[in-house]
């Protein structure tokens, strides 16, 4: 028997975005490495429209500020997009929830995309 051992640092993790009670997307430091984020860039959203059940969001992200993108923000080494307006009108209660999207990278129509699969739970009262 050869056992062939998974290195982590070859394995990405944590690569994920969660709204803030501000209703702004936050990126964790490995998805912002992963994305290659920065000032100067911005990011397109959307959903799935042929399936309603499905309450992942959908993602590129754009070189340059885009008018119909959000652009990237930055606080420190914090990298976010100012997507409050979006999470109201699509009735996220991120307030009440914690709201985290694992990040993970696909093709469509011959570009590279991310999806962000949803996770949620009930916020701590704090």
């Amino acid at each position: 028997m050869k056992i062939n051992f998974f290195k982590a640092d070859e394995i990405d993790r944590n690569i994920k975005c969660s709204i803030h009670k501000s209703g702004k997307l936050g990126f964790s430091s490995t998805a912002i490495d992963k994305l290659g984020l920065s000032t100067g860039k911005s990011v397109m959203i959307g959903v799935n429209e042929e399936d309603s059940e499905d309450d992942n969001l959908y993602m590129s992200v754009e070189d340059g500020v885009k008018e119909e993108a959000f652009k990237i923000s930055r606080a420190g080494e914090y990298y976010y997009a100012n997507t409050k307006a979006l999470f109201d009108k699509m009735g996220i209660d991120y307030r009440a929830k914690t709201i985290i999207y694992d990040i993970v990278d696909f093709e469509y129509e011959g570009v590279k995309m991310y999806k962000l699969i949803k996770r949620e739970k009930k916020r701590n009262k704090n």
